[in-house]
């Protein structure tokens, strides 16, 4: 009897696909095991199984499954595919959508297309060759062979190859093929082995008359048997590497080598995870303050009544050694612990803690891996049931847990545990709250300042909450010192980026042995270059901003797209010599602060000097150290990192934060501000630490409550605007937008979805809206916003919203079908 598999694809599709099981693979697959499979005409992909029947789908042609992988082992599990399908139905995306994100590429084997000269094409007239077409084809005689699109683009540095390969082949000139691609590669060492069976004297007695006289020989001989152990009779021999056999004899490769040659020994190479930390605890748990252990007491009190607990603390009050006792707790029971941080650069500083108390149980996880690494530690997860707790940003709540006991969400307010690009658009915090839910496991959120919504559901009793309002060592809350700097400016006590009292109180820290940090949130040099004479403005040619200037490669950047200008200083517009570059970026502080300290190092910490795998590591190492005694950075230093000698903080132009258009720019602003100040006086000195705020609003309600170290006093203002105006967490935004490349065809889609969703969800519908940032990548957005009642059903909402966009595209709505529409559920 046949077997039929639904078959889920990496693709932005919203159904599985149906394929025939072949009779001589229908015994090595099972529901989450990976199969290759054909789709469309020629290209191939790697799909999960998603259920098994014996009916056949239905009246049409089935294509068969190509290939198991695996030995049809699963690689993802069933709770897996459900918490799946829970994102893609809550977050309106496809499951293909969240399968491609969720599993490493290693794991996705696809058909390349491949393109390679024909043998029989000759230029005619009729058949001529545009330029570009021309330098295609050169690239690929040149080369004799057939190349990916990636190659020929390398080669001719042209971009969008793609687009002329179909002239190309209509004129018969090439060929185009497809190839499977494996991206992942075990790591694989070489071994070593006896070539006699375990317990076979007589044969050993032979090796060793075989190496009489060749001393070198007989101790690596005798090297190998100790370390293998071989010579008892109790136990089965170890594996042994080559570079243990030439550590152990000192001997060289050739002298294994002659040994393989005499038949004595045999190599082989056994595949083996990269991440194993042969470290072993080198320390316990810390001991706890008073104040902590009575908050851990409160905790498991908490969790009585609660699936989730907020824990406030303040800055420094110790968190992470709570967490350490609550993991201890955890793996003592035999389950496993997910530790989520925001950001990459914090794993860096807490998997060094984390290690020292739990040894080779941590496992780190984290896009700066290669694909081969995050492949090796799926496979690890999905091989070993052991106890364990893996550190990781948000990709990490995708991983193949077993038995996950415990969820730590450390900074759960932060913004970067949101995706915001590609779908799916999921919030990584409340995601792993269904993850927890699915496995039974309790949740954990710690922070000094909570989310506006997270707190709220903490006060309404729908989470626990847990308070810890002292910094641990009896270290004092730094000092909030609001500096108006317009008047700074007109008292002439500042003429740079930092006013006169920021440089005297980073003068008094460094004097007495401190370290400073100075936070401003806009990387590269000037955020903007501005003719003086016309007030010309260069703006990228694809997207709709001001280019930023990065003196590094001294270029005009657009930080939506990527792309690079040069810094043309005759204006274009009335060709006078008079382009400028005004306002300050991290580049051009670290600059100042560089030429104002000149025997002080300054590190600086940023999206650009932290691209390489090992960026972060690099300079938390640096500054903690005390090698560096400045730092500059954007909002990654404001993200826990424990920095111990820090006495004065500035933050430059704190009003950048507080006037963005978005109701929660004051939540976001408070949380910033409050957590880069967090960084000072961490531990307990003579003197009182101070932060500095650079504003031209002193008055701003905001700056009162960061001031006074206020978060309920905040809290309190903010929900009560959020209720006023029905934002969350009174009700759930939906944002929704349509990009094209014809503006005008943008404008038509969003006033034909705004009329059509508003006679389906009333007015709950606003807009359309042109957006700050109109255009991106050439394609124009407009935008629209729901509010929607927290208690609704999103799988509904999804299946009319879906309903909405197949209808558009049944009657013909011009341009929907070269539109992008998509969705962006609790927008942050």
């Amino acid at each position: 009897m046949s077997r039929y598999a639904e078959v889920l694809l990496p693709l932005p599709l919203h159904s599985t696909f149906s394929y025939e099981v072949p009779f001589d693979l229908a015994k090595n697959i099972t529901v989450g095991s990976r199969v290759v499979v054909p789709f469309g005409k020629k290209k191939y992909y790697t799909g999960i199984v998603k259920s098994l029947s014996d009916i056949p789908p239905g009246n049409f042609e089935v294509k068969e499954i190509g290939l198991v992988l695996d030995n049809g082992k699963a690689i993802v599990k069933r709770p897996q595919l459900q918490f799946w399908d829970w994102i893609a139905d809550y977050y309106l995306c496809s499951a293909g959508d969240v399968f491609k994100a969720a599993v490493p590429s290693g794991l996705k084997i696809e058909s390349e297309t491949f393109i390679e000269m024909s043998p029989d094409y000759e230029e005619s007239p009729e058949k001529s060759l545009s330029q570009r077409e021309a330098l295609i084809v050169q690239a690929l005689d040149h080369a004799a062979k057939r190349l990916s699109i990636a190659d020929i683009e390398k080669m001719t540095g042209l971009k969008g190859v793609g687009a002329s390969v179909g002239p190309l082949l209509q004129k018969g000139a090439v060929i185009i093929s497809e190839k499977l691609v494996e991206r992942y590669t075990p790591r694989r060492i070489r071994c070593v082995r006896l070539t006699c069976s375990h317990g076979d004297n007589d044969r050993i007695r032979d090796m060793f008359m075989a190496v009489k006289g060749a001393p070198k020989q007989e101790k690596a001989l005798l090297a190998l048997m100790e370390l293998s152990g071989s010579n008892r009779k109790d136990s089965e021999p170890a594996e042994v590497t080559t570079e243990a056999l030439r550590e152990r004899a000192e001997v060289s490769n050739p002298i294994i080598h002659a040994l393989a040659e005499k038949g004595i020994v045999e190599f082989y190479f056994k595949e083996i995870n990269r991440f194993k930390y042969d470290g072993l605890p080198t320390t316990a748990a810390p001991r706890l303050s008073e104040a902590q252990a009575i908050a851990l007491d409160n905790i498991h009190k908490s969790w009585i009544d609660h699936d989730v607990t907020l824990l406030h603390g303040v800055t420094s009050s110790g968190k992470t050694e709570l967490y350490q006792h609550l993991i201890q707790f955890v793996l003592d029971n035999g389950r496993q612990v997910l530790f989520l941080v925001p950001e990459i650069a914090l794993t860096t500083q807490l998997t060094t803690r984390i290690q020292k108390v739990f040894g080779d149980k941590v496992l780190v996880y984290h896009s700066k891996f290669s694909d081969n690494e995050r492949v090796d530690i799926w496979r690890r997860l999905l091989a070993e049931k052991d106890p364990c707790v893996v550190i990781g940003v948000r990709s990490s709540i995708f991983l193949p847990f077993d038995n996950l006991g415990l969820v730590i969400v450390d900074e759960e307010h932060d913004s970067s545990y949101k995706q915001t690009d590609p779908a799916p658009r999921y919030n990584a915090r409340d995601s792993a709250m269904v993850l927890a839910r699915m496995h039974g496991a309790k949740v954990l959120l710690g922070s000094a300042t909570p989310a506006v919504d997270t707190y709220y559901k903490a006060e309404t009793g729908k989470y626990g909450l847990v308070s810890l309002s002292e910094r641990f060592g009896n270290a004092q809350l730094p000092e909030i010192q609001l500096i108006n700097t317009t008047r700074e400016r007109q008292k002439g006590a500042m003429d740079g980026a930092l006013s006169s009292t920021a440089k005297a109180t980073i003068d008094k820290a460094l004097n007495n042995g401190e370290q400073a940090i100075v936070f401003i949130n806009r990387r590269g040099f000037s955020p903007v270059a501005v003719c003086s004479r016309c007030g010309y403005t260069p703006r990228c040619e694809c997207c709709d901003v001001a280019l930023t200037y990065h003196k590094a490669i001294d270029s005009l950047v657009c930080h939506y797209c990527g792309a690079k200008y040069p810094l043309q200083v005759t204006c274009p517009a009335c060709k006078e010599p008079a382009v400028r570059t005004e306002g300050y970026g991290t580049e051009r502080v670290e600059e100042e602060i560089a030429e104002t300290w000149k025997e002080i190092p300054v590190a600086r910490m940023d999206l650009d000097t932290t691209r390489c795998k090992e960026g972060h590591a690099g300079l938390i190492e640096e500054f903690s150290s005390g090698k560096a005694r400045l730092l500059v950075g954007t909002q990654m230093v404001t993200k826990g990192l424990d920095f111990e000698a820090v006495g004065a903080v500035a933050v430059i132009n704190a009003d950048a934060l507080v006037n963005t258009p978005d109701f929660r720019s004051s939540e976001r602003a408070f949380n910033t501000i409050s957590q880069v100040a967090g960084r000072a006086g961490r531990r307990s000195s003579g003197s009182k630490a101070v932060v500095c705020v650079q504003t031209r609003q002193t008055d701003s309600p905001v700056y009162k409550f960061v001031e006074a170290h206020d978060y309920l006093g905040f809290f309190n203002y903010e929900i009560s605007q959020r209720k006023q105006y029905s934002y969350p967490p009174f009700t759930r935004l939906i944002h929704i937008y349509i990009k094209h490349r014809d503006s005008r065809l943008a404008d038509e889609i969003a006033r034909a979805y705004a009329q059509r969703l508003r006679t389906l969800f009333g007015n709950r519908v606003l807009g359309p809206e042109v957006p700050q940032v109109s255009r991106i990548q050439s394609l124009y957005i407009r935008k629209l916003m729901m509010k929607i009642e927290v208690e609704a059903s999103m799988k509904k909402v999804r299946e009319i919203l879906r309903s909405v966009y197949i209808g558009f595209h049944e009657c013909g709505l011009s341009g929907i079908k070269s539109a992008i529409v998509y969705y962006d559920v609790d927008p942050c």
